[in-house]
């Protein structure tokens, strides 16, 4: 018999009907899954902007001020950033590397050859070392380098504060060009909010900020030794300025940096109440820029300001949703990646993304924002505890709906708690100022703390952990202890816990947090 030939013909055409079934079930796929994650998300976000919540990081960018009277727009200010941004925000490419940076002081480049001093200072109720500073400016290059001292020094050593202040006299003419430019009302750096990816944010500012605070700190802690109390003022006052300077900013990285300038500069603060150097009128002043300061409303600031990044970084990998590949990386080009690749992640479903903006708004408003109560004036580790708690939960199961939750919320709890020991640094100094107040006018520190008001304190701050007065009491060598019960929540009697290990210091999770002088 003669063979039927074979109808292959009908193979492509098989073939190609399976592709289409393929496609349509994609297809209907992606619809299911965009709708559900877009409708979740736009639920959600309803629900919580009618209870006045924001998710955006134009929500929480602060406004315009004038240029005229704007401390950022300053030269000197804008000389620590214009290397990288304009003053109008914009990108410098390439970098421009003739700029000098004037507010940076101190830097690892002068004696790199010699190591920085380090001090728990007061959270441990420790002096600073001023022999150890005066070594370090002292510290001849290494004899076979061709570099020489960067800072002025005497042939002949001095007392330890006179040496840093021959030292520190290289940035007179700087520090005097930013107490000028501090009178100004407003300070807003130009920084570019509207990045397609917030992650991209430059923030140079910030460590020029902290190094020019270090150096104000350590001139007025030498100031402070050598009687002149009144310089000493003016440049702690200069510090906390520049801890003001970016108070505005929703970052929660420029927030712990204001947190280590303000504990820096506590430092001439307690110093100067330890033995008893401050006059009744500089007191007043002290406590008038520390009342300022408020941690708390900051926090939530942060807070929001973390969320809205997190949104915009989402946003930016749904419209680019082959850089999640490579989201940990500063300098991505994602023509790198293969191109195949490529076509894989632009597939994922648009409400994958929304799932997991959802899943990282929801973690900061229904756990993290709160943990700051402004009213009640608390911050609760119990609460935080319970948030980290939650977290962990939520992404201890690998999904599609949690991956970038997993990437972009970093450890809340920690920044947390920096918050709460700021304001309780800030509230101890302010209680400690009324002490010294007191003791000028009676010859003695007050058996309680209630007498203190309304005459040397407008109002006692109380524990922002519980909410309960601060802990005080005078002590047999006619000093005191004033403390904070700290993060464990227990009162371990004023009692500093220290780290072991490889990176020593004051362990603030654990024992009190105290103000306490050091024996005479």
């Amino acid at each position: 018999m003669d063979e039927k030939p074979k109808k292959t013909w009908r193979h492509p055409q098989r073939l190609l009907f399976k592709l289409a079934c393929l496609g349509t079930l994609i297809a209907i796929f992606h619809a299911e899954e965009n709708w559900r994650g877009w409708h979740a998300w736009q639920k959600f976000k309803q629900a919580w902007e009618a209870k006045g919540e924001k998710f955006d990081m134009a929500d929480v960018t602060p406004p315009p001020v004038p240029e005229d009277q704007n401390f950022a727009l300053t030269p000197i200010v804008v000389s620590s950033y214009e290397a990288t941004l304009d003053k109008a925000g914009h990108e410098v490419r390439p970098r421009n590397t003739n700029v000098v940076d004037r507010l940076s002081m101190i830097t690892w480049r002068d004696n790199h050859w010699a190591k920085i001093p380090q001090s728990d200072g007061w959270q441990a109720s420790k002096k600073s070392d001023l022999k150890a500073w005066q070594a370090y400016f002292r510290s001849p290059p290494p004899t076979n380098s061709v570099e020489t001292n960067s800072f002025p020094v005497a042939p002949l050593p001095q007392s330890p504060a006179d040496d840093i202040l021959l030292a520190l006299s290289k940035y007179d003419s700087a520090i005097e060009e930013i107490r000028q430019a501090s009178q100004l009302p407003y300070s807003r750096f130009p920084l570019t909010y509207n990045k397609e990816n917030p992650a991209d944010i430059l923030l140079p500012h910030l460590a020029a900020l902290k190094s020019c605070a270090q150096a104000l700190n350590l001139r007025a802690l030498a100031e402070l030794q050598n009687g002149q109390s009144g310089k000493a003022l003016a440049d702690v006052k200069l510090s906390l300025r520049l801890v003001d300077s970016i108070h505005t900013e929703p970052f929660l990285i420029s927030h712990l940096v204001r947190i280590a300038i303000l504990q820096n500069a506590l430092q001439s603060v307690w110093e100067g109440l330890a033995e008893h150097w401050w006059s009744e009128e500089q007191l007043g002043a002290l406590d008038a820029e520390l009342a300022k300061l408020d941690f708390l409303a900051d926090y939530k600031l942060g807070m929001r300001g973390e969320s809205g990044l997190q949104g915009g970084i989402i946003e930016c990998l749904h419209q680019h949703p082959e850089q999640m590949m490579d989201i940990s990386r500063d300098n991505y080009n994602s023509r790198k990646m293969p191109f195949p690749a490529r076509i894989i992640w632009q597939m994922i479903p648009s409400g994958w993304f929304d799932q997991n903006r959802l899943r990282c708004a929801r973690m900061m408003v229904e756990f993290f924002i709160p943990l700051a109560d402004e009213n009640q004036r608390t911050i609760s580790p119990a609460l935080t505890r319970r948030a980290n708690a939650a977290f962990e939960a939520d992404i201890k199961h690998r999904s599609l709906y949690n991956i970038l939750e997993r990437m972009l919320l970093p450890a809340l709890g920690n920044a947390v708690e920096k918050f709460a020991r700021a304001q309780t640094s800030a509230d101890s100094a302010r209680t400690a100022i009324a002490l010294e107040r007191y003791r000028l006018a009676h010859g003695e520190y007050p058996e309680l703390l209630d007498v203190l008001v309304p005459q040397f304190i407008a109002k006692l701050p109380h524990d922002v952990i519980n909410g309960q007065p601060l802990h005080y009491r005078r002590t047999s060598d006619g000093q005191f202890v004033l403390y904070s019960v700290g993060w464990n929540e227990t009162d371990d009697s004023g009692e500093v816990v220290f780290r072991k290990g490889s990176t020593p210091g004051v362990d603030i999770s654990q024992g009190d947090w105290v103000w306490r002088y050091p024996a005479r």
